[in-house]
């Protein structure tokens, strides 16, 4: 409860999460909101925001309701955003806690691997795996959480090393627990306020690389993002500006969201540095 207080106290962090809710909420009930698809054509081309009552945001260049496609492109950009924190999480957790709680050439030969992960630019890496590949969402999530694992593995291991010296770990080894018992149960939980930090800001470069990766035209093919919508848009930045702009503010306002939830709960995690 008083993390929760902590974190309220922040208005630029409520506010994030007020509007990550209500997007997400919006994404989900999508289907129900809308009576059509987003690829349907059903308006007039290159209609401006607020001109027709039933395509308020206006349509695109071949006639399709850009407002339904920030719906669907926001499920997309959410979802992977999820998927790959996760996905993340998994696989920098794993190997972070091997390396933090063994040490020696296992804790080596872990962070030699991370870091050969580490000097490819992630956005090249994703690109290269997205294009070998067959794209689809899953492939996306895959690629991402690929090339983002070892910053989380790296800040696991480092939490792992200092913990482990701990008194309350000392005494579980001598009461036998188990490694995996002492990994699991006494050194993760006095570990997880950090990870969910930077967990948030996995999430937002998540948005950032499926949208670049969208509008380079590697992204599923029957799935509306907003990446996707940029990419149709861009040659027409002065005859119909707010086909590029809507989307573009809607990536921008979604990753500044969850940035602003990361940085609350930094300081709810950490009170003393917001005195």
């Amino acid at each position: 409860m008083r993390l929760l207080k902590r974190f309220v106290r922040q208005p630029s962090a409520l506010l994030g999460a007020v509007f990550l809710l209500v997007l997400a909420a919006l994404a989900i009930a999508a289907p129900w909101l809308t009576s059509s698809s987003p690829w349907e054509m059903n308006s007039q081309p290159m209609l401006a925001p607020f001109h027709d009552p039933a395509h308020w945001l206006g349509s695109d260049l071949l006639g399709r309701d850009l407002g339904i496609g920030l719906l669907y492109g926001a499920r997309v950009s959410l979802a992977v955003g999820v998927l790959t924190s996760l996905a993340t999480l998994l696989m920098g957790l794993l190997v972070g806690a091997i390396a933090g709680y063994f040490g020696g050439w296992v804790d080596g030969v872990l962070m030699r691997i991370a870091e050969f992960f580490q000097i490819i630019p992630q956005l090249v890496l994703a690109v290269i795996l997205v294009a070998v590949l067959e794209p689809s969402l899953g492939t996306i999530v895959l690629a991402i959480a690929l090339v983002a694992w070892p910053a989380v593995a790296r800040l696991v291991r480092s939490e792992f090393l200092t913990l482990r010296q701990r008194e309350f770990v000392q005494a579980a080894r001598v009461l036998g627990q188990s490694p995996w018992g002492i990994i699991s149960q006494q050194i993760l939980p006095n570990a997880l306020a950090p990870l969910l930090v930077v967990m948030t800001f996995v999430m937002a470069t998540a948005i950032l690389t499926e949208s670049s990766l969208a509008f380079l035209g590697l992204s599923d093919p029957e799935a509306m993002s907003w990446g996707y919508m940029i990419n149709a848009s861009r040659g027409l930045l002065r005859d119909a500006w707010w086909m590029s702009f809507l989307p573009g503010l809607a990536i921008a306002l979604c990753v500044l969201a969850v940035n602003q939830v990361g940085e609350g709960l930094r300081v709810a995690f950490e009170p003393e540095r917001s005195l």
